[in-house]
């Protein structure tokens, strides 16, 4: 918008009407927006901030007092901060830590292979409980990557979700089929990381 000659009012007053122009398109454009269904929603990407923006979820749901299930497939028994505040919600978020790190830590296939499966198992068990709002499997693109798991029945599965059930799929390097099965796909670019300056892991931010 120039602005050059105008006079304060007149800048006010333009801008005034500049906003109610947009608020009216914006306000045409969300009255055409009238479903309501679970969503499959996926973060991945290199970027930091996936299992980060799917615990924001799982707050944000529990604040509005949906029942959330939380199955990470790759952390195990880590000491976090978000663990620490979703465990004050009992009757609200169920989190189940079933992996054993990362497979450099293990370094057994095999093993890798078996908590994966019991983990999905825990993950489709939530699904079916409709006591349960909003699900997030993190670090599942892990081990779909890893082909821990079979990828089509995995995939299949969370197409078939109930119909109010929304779920939350965290993890670098997510499939082709299940971006396609997706409704919500965010990618996390990394521009800048300090972990390449040296600096290590710290409370708060990492865990």
């Amino acid at each position: 918008m120039k602005t050059e000659g105008m006079s304060e009012e007149e800048i006010r007053v333009r801008h005034a009407e500049k906003m109610a122009k947009r608020k009216a398109a914006r306000d045409r454009i969300i009255a055409t927006k009238t479903k309501e269904k679970g969503l499959l929603i996926v973060h991945t990407g290199k970027g930091k901030g996936k299992t980060t923006a799917a615990m924001g979820l799982a707050v944000r749901a529990i604040g509005s007092g949906m029942k959330v299930g939380i199955v990470q497939f790759v952390k195990g028994a880590w000491q976090t901060g978000e663990r620490k505040v979703l465990e004050a919600f009992p009757d609200l978020c169920v989190m189940k830590a079933m992996g054993e790190g990362f497979t450099w830590d293990t370094q057994d296939r095999d093993r890798d292979i078996a908590a994966a499966r019991k983990a999905w198992d825990a993950a489709q068990a939530m699904m079916a409980d409709p006591s349960f709002r909003m699900v997030v499997l993190d670090e599942l693109n892990i081990v779909l990557r890893y082909e821990y798991l079979d990828l089509d029945p995995v995939v299949a599965a969370l197409a078939a979700r109930r119909p109010d059930l929304h779920v939350v799929v965290t993890g670098r390097n997510a499939r082709e089929p299940l971006l396609e099965a997706a409704d919500l796909v965010t990618e996390m670019t990394e521009i800048r990381h300090h972990f390449r300056d040296g600096v290590k892991a710290q409370l708060g931010i990492e865990y």
